[in-house]
């Protein structure tokens, strides 16, 4: 089979490969999944690129990646099963996550799957699992947002923010999306009751409080930010920008920081794939309550593009593989 693979790291268009590679054998508990669509995500820039540096000593390897593949959201057809799944049977529709996604064939453990809905093609399925899970995570349980709070979320109209404004109007929430003039129509059409073009006005300084920001952007000044809460409010800091040893972390420390003083707190976050997540999006994108931003797609032997594309941090919605 073909697969997209990764030996070094280093800029996407120079070190991804499209390769035959061995098809892969199912463990007892696992599945293999003849792939159809694969989400791109700021992670896997991350993983090609090889920074923060401090991610290759968290354990993805120091001097060359550990693993060659390439790669996370997953979306296609199951093709065979170990012989202790119980979930799913060869011909089933699924979504959900991997290792090495980039890839005609891929196999993952079955409790890293779950069906695809019907009304939902391959390509939007794909679109879903690390940006939403993120979203859903930062709001529901960083951010403890509650209905008829009021919420903003910069970086709006990205993979992470698209599905962020759907699940904050969802939870019953006012939204208000930050974004550049280009996006300011797209983030109306998904939900939100206010948007603040970034580009003609700083939100940190136009007097508004809200119950909690989500910050995927990683970009507006903490203070501003902290000015902005409300009594107990809270920033959810899910992303951003930093230098190439550590990332965001010298960011994310500082507010922290300013958490030790007042009521009003600044959470560091992570994102935790789980199935039980995974089966909440897959409702709600049955139910038509979730609706995936798609910006463009690519085929496998393009991947490399793909995940050059997204480096520049402003594209609308999300960026597929097509297999």
């Amino acid at each position: 089979m073909k697969a997209i693979v990764q030996r070094e790291y280093g800029p996407p268009l120079e070190v991804l490969q499209l390769e035959d590679v061995d098809d892969p054998q199912p463990g007892g508990h696992e599945v293999v999944v003849r792939v159809r669509a694969a989400g791109v995500n700021a992670l896997d820039w991350h993983l090609v690129t090889g920074e923060p540096t401090i991610l290759r000593l968290a354990g993805t390897g120091v001097r060359r990646p550990k693993r060659s593949g390439v790669g996370r959201d997953v979306a296609g057809v199951v093709e065979a099963v170990g012989k202790d799944v119980t979930r799913f049977e060869p011909g089933a529709e699924v979504f959900g996550w991997c290792s090495g996604a980039f890839a005609e064939v891929v196999v993952t453990r079955e409790d890293s799957l779950v069906d695809k809905p019907a009304n939902v093609s391959f390509e939007q399925a794909a679109a879903v699992p690390v940006a939403a899970i993120t979203a859903l995570q930062g709001l529901r349980d960083r951010g403890e947002l509650q209905r008829g709070q009021q919420v903003l979320i910069t970086g709006a109209s990205g993979g992470v923010g698209t599905f962020a404004v759907q699940l904050a109007k969802h939870l019953g929430s006012e939204v208000t999306a930050v974004c550049s003039t280009r996006n300011l129509d797209l983030v109306r059409s998904i939900g939100a009751d206010h948007v603040v073009d970034y580009t003609q006005e700083d939100f940190t300084r136009i007097g508004k409080r809200y119950d909690v920001i989500l910050d995927i952007a990683g970009r507006p000044p903490l203070l501003g930010c902290r000015r902005s809460l409300k009594p107990g409010g809270r920033l959810v800091m899910a992303g951003g920008e930093g230098n190439r040893w550590f990332g965001p972390l010298g960011r994310n420390a500082r507010g922290m920081a300013l958490s030790l003083v007042g009521r009003r707190r600044m959470l560091t976050f992570l994102a935790k794939e789980t199935r039980d997540d995974t089966l909440v999006l897959a409702d709600l994108l049955s139910s038509g309550d979730l609706s995936p931003v798609i910006d463009r797609t690519y085929g496998l032997a393009a991947a490399p593009e793909a995940v050059h594309y997204l480096e520049d941090g402003h594209t609308q919605g999300k960026v597929v593989v097509v297999v």
